[in-house]
């Protein structure tokens, strides 16, 4: 099987029905707090640090930090979707986060804003060609103050590898399946998914890419864009003993400082 994945295949996925397919990782209140949890035990942050939440959704991660007295938050997402139902939650629970909707490889935020840029969720890596992916980590760069901090979530490389499954399926509703075919090519996983009803028949067919990163893949990579003092946390997130989750499974948290 040959998957045809559009170069802004992104712009267009992440909407309601997103919100519904993927809520067992990114509408998992328990698994958000846990990983703030371990942000805030690895890094120990002051709550006054100006935080951008880049390529943040609906902002779970920037929510939950605000509910914890975080005060400068920001949310930046292409997803005029999304961007709008964080907004209306953080409303919702009088939260002080801005949303804003604008392209990660161009924010046009000014530089040395922000203390702290955060790119969680596995939503880095989007793009085949590594070019746009850098691009993102410079944009990052340039708004971070200095020695400042990128924090970036991604899928553990080698898990990925050595448990991967050509086919994925579950039961996103009651009403609601979601089968992913995937494809291993030169380290980007390829997956047509594929969501329907038994109500309505086929909701969608589209095609998406995420692209691995070994912890020396992403580490040169880093070093290109600018940063420097890396570290990385294996085992960051674990829930291979809970099923597949895709790239959301098993992950690693990766630091580079300004």
């Amino acid at each position: 099987m040959s998957f045809q994945v559009h170069t802004d295949w992104w712009k267009n996925i992440f909407d309601e029905l997103y919100l519904e397919t993927d809520a067992r990782s990114i509408g998992n209140s328990e698994l958000t707090r846990f990983e703030i949890d371990q942000i805030e035990k690895a890094f120990c942050l002051d709550k006054t640090s100006v935080i951008l939440d880049l390529c943040g959704g609906q902002g779970r991660h920037a929510l939950e930090l605000s509910r914890r007295g975080f005060q400068k938050i920001t949310v930046l997402d292409y997803s005029p979707i999304l961007i709008q139902k964080g907004s209306e939650q953080a409303k919702k629970e009088h939260l002080n986060v801005q949303f804003i909707q604008s392209d990660a490889r161009k924010t046009c935020l000014r530089s040395g804003c922000f203390d702290m840029v955060l790119i969680m969720g596995s939503s880095f890596g989007y793009f085949e060609k590594n070019a746009h992916n850098i691009q993102i980590l410079k944009e990052s760069l340039r708004m971070l103050c200095k020695e400042g901090s990128l924090l970036l979530d991604l899928p553990d490389k080698d898990y990925v590898l050595n448990s991967f499954k050509p086919v994925s399926k579950h039961q996103a509703t009651e009403d609601m399946w979601v089968r992913r075919d995937r494809q291993l090519t030169d380290d980007i996983i390829f997956c047509q998914e594929h969501i329907y009803s038994e109500k309505k028949g086929s909701l969608r067919n589209n095609c998406y890419c995420t692209r691995l990163y070994s912890p020396e893949q992403i580490t040169q990579l880093l070093d290109q864009a600018g940063f420097s003092e890396i570290s990385i946390w294996d085992h960051f997130v674990q829930r291979d003993n809970e099923g597949d989750f895709g790239s959301m499974t098993n992950r690693m948290l990766v630091e580079a400082r300004k």
